[in-house]
């Protein structure tokens, strides 16, 4: 069993290439297509505390969701943006990994070298 998870969506190029370094260093991540699978309220607050940012600074400020929901206002609560993005997966930025209790974005796909030591 891998310590690596990676909550991936194979359609995004940078997903792709982040799942690509971890294989390239001979690690077999668990693969969680979020899209597919959203992860809980309580899985979207561990992953912010791993990766040590706020609901916004994951929120997928491109996808038509953000605009239409209104969600760059900024008197919204974190709990509206993390409900938001449970409604929603695809507003969640990608790929996100995980090893141990730590997380790093991968944008660029390199921030994932910080976990693999």
């Amino acid at each position: 069993m891998s310590n690596f998870t990676i909550y991936h969506n194979p359609r995004c190029s940078k997903s792709r290439q982040t799942l690509a370094i971890l294989e390239k260093h001979n690690i077999q991540a668990e693969i969680v297509l979020y899209l597919e699978n959203p992860p809980s309220k309580q899985e979207l607050q561990t992953l912010l505390q791993q990766l040590g940012k706020n609901p916004r600074d994951i929120l997928r400020k491109v996808e038509e969701a953000y605009k239409s929901k209104g969600l760059a206002d900024t008197a919204l609560s974190d709990d509206d943006l993390l409900n938001a993005m449970i409604a929603e997966p695809k507003l969640i930025e990608r790929p996100i990994v995980v090893s141990g209790t730590s997380a790093v974005l991968g944008r660029p796909p390199e921030n994932v070298l910080e976990l693999i030591k």
